[in-house]
């Protein structure tokens, strides 16, 4: 049982056009991942940054969908000054604001993996945290 935090392109990818194989792929491994949590294999956890940035959806069916996973996480990260701080060092080597409040909200709350679709923080190598895509997760979880 892994302590888990995905982030919200991870949540966005069932709605993506599933057309490619990638894609594609990735949707299932992030639905499969949904499903470990609702039967007890892994902890989920939430953030006030999730809940912001989904908030901005203009797609009412999506940002529901989403805001639902709030209700089945095991812990919801608070703003604190750790987080900031962090997330400001992250921000210093070249990563997004929301991206590094993510990253930030995942290690204060002692994530062993943070869950994405985006390539700029698979390849960026952030040494508090493990940063998988939701198929090599499920690799790692499948053994």
């Amino acid at each position: 049982m892994y302590k888990i935090y995905l982030d919200n392109c991870c949540y966005n990818r069932p709605f993506d056009m599933q057309s490619q194989l990638k894609i594609h792929l990735e949707t299932q491994a992030k639905l499969y991942i949904q499903q470990r949590v609702k039967d007890g294999k892994d902890i989920l956890v939430w953030s006030y940054i999730l809940e912001y940035e989904n908030a901005k959806n203009p797609y009412k069916e999506k940002k529901e969908t989403i805001l639902a996973w709030k209700n089945v996480a095991s812990e919801c990260v608070s703003e604190n000054e750790p987080i900031l701080l962090f997330a400001e060092t992250l921000a210093a080597k070249g990563i997004k604001l929301y991206d590094a409040l993510h990253i930030a909200c995942a290690v204060n709350s002692n994530c062993e993996y943070y869950i994405t679709t985006d390539k700029k923080l698979l390849n960026t190598l952030i040494p508090e945290i493990k940063i998988l895509n939701p198929i090599d997760y499920v690799r790692v979880i499948e053994g």
